[in-house]
């Protein structure tokens, strides 16, 4: 089990309720704590599509972390969010409707590793955290590629590593590391030739790294709690003992070790962005 696929798996395929709900939550709270990176990011790629994009497409839009970052950035823009789970699309039709946007979001269950839908041409194309997951990435960009009008563009956003919430010192520091190891979270996958198969051409590639330091959003606490205790759930013999215990203190104890009352709680992590065209 890849680290990286305990954070988000709203595409690959239906969850049960209570994971949906969990999961969910997660993705919200993504949404709230890297804020200030998703504005970063729907800046950069405002840049580089030349006029705004009228159409947007989200390819496997989970709770719509994506999709409402994008109505907000190019308001101009009609956005539709494609999902397996129809409880995904539910919540991300609710947030939407509570922000005054529903009048400019379309929702389509999908299975994005199948045939999809008949679609619009789209002028801008957001695959997040779900290329990684479809069982032929390349006959999924293939199709990414025939939904884009000529001269669109297709934004693919992959995390390079699962977010780091620990402090450095060595106690803390060290279970962490080895938790990730444990789960062999392995190196990011570069997705370039992928994109050139298919018929796209790179504009951009870019890093952003994420360094979020005390103070850190409300939400950061209990971000940090879920998604440790997720990758937590699937350490049991994979970790000694003494570092299972060590987790099960800062995630759960209310005393000066647990993740509630901590104060030097960071939010670390890359994700990287490719920028392609459809010439």
């Amino acid at each position: 089990m890849n680290a990286k696929d305990i954070h988000s798996t709203h595409q690959d395929h239906e969850r049960d309720g209570a994971d949906t709900i969990a999961m969910a939550e997660l993705l919200d709270l993504d949404a709230e704590v890297l804020h200030t990176y998703r504005a970063e990011l729907t800046s950069w790629l405002g840049k580089l599509t030349d006029p705004a994009p009228g159409h947007v497409l989200d390819l496997g839009s989970g709770t719509g972390t994506g999709t409402l970052a994008l109505l907000e950035a190019f308001p101009q823009a009609e956005t539709t969010a494609l999902d397996l789970s129809p409880q995904m699309l539910h919540h991300l039709s609710k947030k939407a409707h509570a922000l005054g946007l529903a009048d400019r979001l379309s929702t389509v269950q999908a299975d994005l590793d199948t045939a999809w839908p008949d679609l619009a041409p789209a002028d801008l194309l957001w695959a997040a955290s779900s290329l990684h997951h479809m069982s032929d990435p390349d006959q999924f960009l293939v199709r990414a590629f025939d939904a884009l009008r000529p001269g669109g563009l297709m934004a693919v956003t992959e995390m390079d590593f699962f977010p780091r919430f620990l402090s450095d010192d060595i106690r803390l520091g060290g279970v962490e590391a080895r938790l990730h190891a444990a789960l062999n979270e392995g190196p990011a996958v570069d997705w370039t030739d992928n994109l050139t198969r298919a018929g796209f051409i790179l504009e951009a590639k870019r890093p952003f790294v994420i360094d979020l330091r005390a103070p850190l959003p409300g939400a950061a606490g209990r971000y940090a709690q879920i998604s440790l205790r997720k990758l937590r759930s699937h350490a049991d013999g994979r970790l000694p003992e003494a570092d299972l215990a060590l987790l099960d203190t800062v995630l759960d104890s209310d005393g000066p070790d647990g993740i509630p009352r901590r104060e030097d709680l960071t939010v670390r992590t890359t994700r990287t962005t490719w920028a392609a065209r459809r010439p």
